[in-house]
């Protein structure tokens, strides 16, 4: 989706040539760009999508954004700049800057120093990660993020080692964190059938969101496999291929435990 005719357009400024950028808190690899992002954060959006991530999800919808250097090197000015020209019609919106990936919290200093320009135009931030990294966040990036946007692939340590080949414990790690600093959060479950869809992780899940204070809303999101032409265009086995979308009964069901733990859910 993009923003309309009548919302002003972004400068056109001559690229800067790729030997005058290097890796750096100012530069950073980006995948692409959304103008008018309407599912990562409240309002409309301007969506930074990052490269480099650390988890090998199942149903990564941008597996083309795991290496870092995948990614085309860009400046946090320029980004912000960018972003800026929208500015306006954003907040009118209650919108704002969304970084996602890929996994923002492998650029770090890089999406701080877009946050911090963010600011400075009183744009709101959205940071959008599975928080495996959040052992290394820093105070600067979280005092210019304004909401964190935590995606909890499951609650069962098992099942979310399968579906990332990672740990859990990072991630409910940081989710205490973002409690401990009051720092508002959007927690997100992807609900795969026969994988991430039992009902009693999530109702454990559920358990676990409701005594943090800090959880705003619950995202239910049901599986889809829009990823996979990416996922076949990179010679890449897509194991769910044969899986299908979760069911309304089953989606009901679930925000039904949420909705039981007077938490909020869409």
């Amino acid at each position: 989706m993009s923003m309309d005719q009548n919302t002003p357009q972004p400068h056109q400024s001559r690229p800067p040539s790729p030997e005058s950028l290097v890796p750096s808190p100012s530069t950073g690899y980006v995948h692409s760009v959304e103008t008018g992002g309407t599912v990562d954060g409240p309002g409309m959006r301007f969506v930074i999508f990052v490269t480099g991530c650390p988890l090998r999800c199942l149903y990564c919808h941008n597996p083309d954004s795991r290496n870092l250097k995948d990614g085309k090197l860009m400046r946090a000015a320029d980004l912000v700049a960018e972003a800026a020209q929208y500015g306006d019609f954003m907040k009118r919106t209650g919108g704002g800057v969304t970084v996602s990936g890929g996994e923002p919290l492998f650029q770090q200093a890089f999406v701080t120093e877009i946050f911090k320009g963010c600011k400075e135009h009183g744009l709101h931030t959205a940071l959008d990660t599975s928080g495996y990294l959040g052992r290394m966040v820093k105070k600067e990036l979280l005092d210019a993020t304004d909401l964190v946007l935590l995606d909890i692939k499951s609650f069962d340590p098992a099942t979310y080692e399968k579906v990332t080949h990672k740990k859990l414990a990072p991630t409910l790690e940081f989710a205490r964190t973002l409690a401990e600093i009051g720092k508002p959060m959007w927690v997100r479950c992807v609900i795969v059938p026969d994988l991430t869809d039992n009902l009693d992780d999530l109702g454990r899940l559920a358990d676990f969101l409701k005594d943090l204070g800090n959880v705003e809303k619950i995202e239910v999101l049901p599986f889809h496999k829009m990823g996979e032409a990416k996922w076949e265009a990179m010679g890449l086995p897509y194991t769910l291929a044969d899986t299908q979308p979760p069911s309304p009964e089953l989606i009901a069901q679930i925000h039904e435990i949420f909705r039981g733990r007077s938490l909020s859910v869409v």
